[in-house]
């Protein structure tokens, strides 16, 4: 049951990572490596993405 918890959570900071400069699967293995609360500060920490103009 902690570990669906954990993963979800994992999940739920790459979702909101995925506009980010890791990208999705950057803040995921970030998540799991560490913690959720430490993808979070990742996540509040990094820039958007720049779209490139073309």
């Amino acid at each position: 049951m902690y570990v669906l918890v954990y993963l979800l959570l994992c999940a739920a900071v790459a979702y909101m990572g995925r506009e980010r400069k890791l990208g999705f699967w950057g803040y995921l293995f970030a998540s799991m490596l560490f913690t959720p609360l430490i993808g979070v500060v990742l996540l509040l920490a990094s820039d958007k993405k720049v779209a490139v103009a073309g």
